[in-house]
């Protein structure tokens, strides 16, 4: 037998997922957002551009493509900010800022687990073309509005931390280098490399050792300029005004170069060691990154559809799911009520009732069984009588009742 591809996963009810994506389609559209479709193939160049050459996405994570020759590569998306960026950038003459959402499948060679996959779901938001840290706090107090209101989630928390402009960045990574030389030996060996290559990614490891020395770090929201001094203040008492409860986390850089300024992130004690369920933050230069003459400075967030619907699923019975449609059965008692079946079924479809057909030429009894593991409210039966006479006898599922219903007031009746 031939399974699935690891680290995939088949949804085989989607009542959950649809919750979810319905509602944060609700949610952002009401704050002005507009849904776009990019696609799943994309240029290899452009996340290496967008991503950083050094990062664990571009250097161990990708599903790439062979094409004809080198500069063809292409690969499927490990994520949609760079894709929603290049979207922007290739349509032009859009109007700012640019508030975007979409969702789809991403694609990361990562070792599966608990909350990881190598084909998972996003649902991603963009603000293109702004430089205030207003709309960081905007963005955050949504997303924040969602997964509590909505999702109703309570067993989360919010990691916010502030990286500077460039200038920061670059006065503060001397010091982060002499601090790890101070300390080389305690280190692990990822770590040694990132030293040398892709600095702040230290605070990324997961080696208790390491994260451990790293509480101790200089943190650069001390060694920030006047002006992110300022922005930085202003993102912190903006998210109060908006009572948004938050946590600082010196350490958190997020695992992509195109970050800079507010990054965050939305995590959980309910998943293991995947806690983080919704994460992003400002990239400010990721245009001209990508080859644009202007920056547009932005903003953005990511959440893992897939993390979400551990948590839910933990609190179905508090969510606002839609309620399924009535379900009425149709059960010709033979062959030659078939014909009659597929009539009725036609005319309730086209009517808006929820209807199914049984034509297998099932014993009643069979059809009754299947009907209760379908939830049927109302079983449809159609036998020699009800065709010669022109009536249906209808059963209440709940009740075990039976009425002979005309058939022209089928319709009527079941809506009543």
């Amino acid at each position: 037998m031939i399974t699935k591809v690891r680290g995939t996963h088949d949804l085989l009810d989607t009542t959950l997922f649809d919750f979810v994506i319905n509602s944060a389609q609700h949610h952002f559209k009401r704050a002005h957002f507009t849904q776009i479709i990019t696609p799943i193939l994309e240029p290899l160049e452009l996340f290496k551009r967008s991503l950083g050459v050094h990062t664990d996405v571009i250097t161990k994570e990708m599903f790439i493509i062979q094409q004809s020759s080198e500069s063809d590569l292409i690969c499927l998306r490990p994520e949609a900010t760079a894709s929603t960026m290049r979207a922007f950038l290739e349509q032009g003459n859009l109007s700012l800022p640019w508030k975007v959402f979409s969702y789809g499948s991403m694609f990361r060679h990562e070792r599966p687990q608990k909350g990881r996959f190598r084909e998972f779901h996003q649902f991603n938001l963009e603000i293109i073309g702004t430089e205030s840290i207003a709309q960081d706090a905007f963005l955050l107090g949504l997303l924040d509005q969602l997964f509590q209101n909505v999702f109703k989630c309570d067993d989360y928390a919010l990691l916010i931390n502030f990286l500077g402009c460039g200038q920061d960045r670059a006065e503060y990574k001397p010091k982060l280098y002499a601090f790890l030389t101070m300390h080389e030996a305690a280190i692990c060996s990822a770590c040694k490399e990132r030293k040398e290559k892709n600095i702040m990614r230290i605070f990324d490891c997961k080696n208790p050792t390491c994260q451990e020395l790293y509480r101790t770090a200089p943190e650069i929201t001390q060694h920030l300029c006047a002006r992110c001094t300022k922005e930085w203040k202003q993102l912190r008492d903006q998210l109060e005004i908006l009572s948004v409860t938050y946590t600082h986390s010196p350490t958190l850089v997020r695992g992509l170069d195109y970050y800079d300024k507010t990054v965050f992130e939305f995590v959980t004690s309910s998943l293991g060691a995947q806690n983080a369920f919704c994460s992003g933050g400002r990239y400010n230069q990721l245009a001209t990154l990508m080859g644009s003459k202007t920056d547009y400075p932005s903003i953005g967030a990511a959440i893992g559809i897939e993390r979400v619907l551990l948590m839910l699923e933990q609190r179905v019975d508090q969510l606002n799911l839609p309620q399924k449609e009535a379900l009425s059965v149709v059960m010709p008692l033979g062959t030659e009520q078939q014909n009659l079946a597929l009539l009725i079924g036609d005319l309730l479809f086209d009517a808006g009732i929820c209807v199914e057909v049984m034509l297998e030429e099932d014993s009643i009894k069979s059809m009754m069984r299947k009907a209760n593991k379908l939830g049927a409210q109302f079983a449809l039966i159609i036998g020699p009588t009800e065709q010669e006479t022109g009536t249906i006898t209808v059963k209440t599922m709940m009740t075990g009742t039976e009425e002979k219903i005309a058939q022209r007031d089928l319709v009527h009746y079941l809506k009543k």
